[in-house]
């Protein structure tokens, strides 16, 4: 599907350093990310600047291909936990379902509703190296999902409803939010 960008959120796709979260079309988007070898320094400064980006941005989860690095990371910010970076994240199992509006740092502006899994387990290393298994569920497991989508090329609009497509400015979906 093709995105067209209204004038009116053309602002919002343009790459800065105050904003340097790649947009669409950007072809690392659509790209499968590489593994980390092993998670070292670089990898340590990536997720680190992965989550200042993701506060910055007002954002809840962050994929390294977000910031033109094609590595298999991601973080999650979600409300009421404290974030948690993964590095190869694989998903090992997911239960039950839900639906809701995602949006997404990349198409800023864009929003409609997504079915995933209520629960997801994740298996991924930590930020030094140690194999965790993550139990998430709720808006965790919707974000790692996301994120994880990220990493194989897939974009929130990709398996959202088409129906429920709509632009909204995402301050005002912000709000409507709280």
């Amino acid at each position: 599907m093709e995105i067209v960008i209204p004038d009116e959120f053309q602002y919002l796709y343009v790459t800065s350093p105050e904003r340097p979260v790649v947009k669409i079309p950007d072809p690392v988007l659509r790209k499968r990310a590489l593994p980390v070898e092993s998670v070292n320094p670089e990898t340590i400064e990536l997720i680190e600047r992965m989550l200042h980006v993701v506060v910055q941005a007002n954002g809840i989860g962050l994929a390294a291909p977000q910031l033109g690095v094609s590595q298999r990371v991601i973080v999650l910010a979600t409300p009421g936990i404290k974030p948690i970076p993964m590095v190869n994240p694989e998903v090992l199992s997911v239960e039950g379902e839900q639906v809701g509006q995602e949006g997404c740092l990349s198409i800023p502006g864009l929003y409609g509703d997504v079915k995933r899994a209520f629960n997801v387990e994740v298996k991924a290393l930590d930020r030094k190296g140690r194999e965790v298994v993550y139990e998430l569920e709720e808006i965790a497991a919707r974000v790692a999902l996301h994120e994880i989508d990220h990493l194989d090329g897939v974009l929130f609009t990709d398996v959202a409803d088409p129906a429920t497509l709509h632009w909204e400015h995402p301050e005002t979906a912000a709000a409507k939010a709280e």
